[in-house]
């Protein structure tokens, strides 16, 4: 009875290790700190929306804005901050509705719709 309870206890300290902390998705990060390094006007507001610039309930839910930019990187988790910067200016030029650009609406101080059903 002492080497089964020994064993369950040396298996579940193994398993705790083999699983480790889960992968962090990076390449969000880096869109993000290039969306707040380019747009001052919006900045703080980005911070405080976090994914929510892109978002909605779940990273599945994407607003018309955040399929722009992945339409415009052609590629997913990025990480080159030219091909980001190169992307994020594509989209400026795209229509966010009401007759005005991405580039407009974020010069104005105002984030992009947020993600629709």
């Amino acid at each position: 009875m002492k080497r089964l309870v020994t064993c369950l206890a040396v298996a579940a300290i193994a398993a705790m290790f083999l699983t480790g902390a889960p992968e962090k998705a990076e390449a969000q990060k880096y869109y993000m700190d290039a969306f707040i390094a380019k747009y001052d006007a919006v900045a703080e507001a980005a911070k405080e929306k976090k994914c929510g610039v892109c978002h909605g309930k779940s990273k599945k839910m994407r607003s018309d804005y955040a399929k722009a930019l992945a339409e415009a990187l052609g590629a997913k988790k990025v990480k080159d901050k030219d091909k980001i910067n190169a992307a994020l200016e594509a989209v400026e030029k795209k229509d966010a509705g009401d007759g005005k650009t991405y580039g407009e609406l974020l010069e104005a101080g105002k984030l992009p719709a947020p993600y629709e059903a």
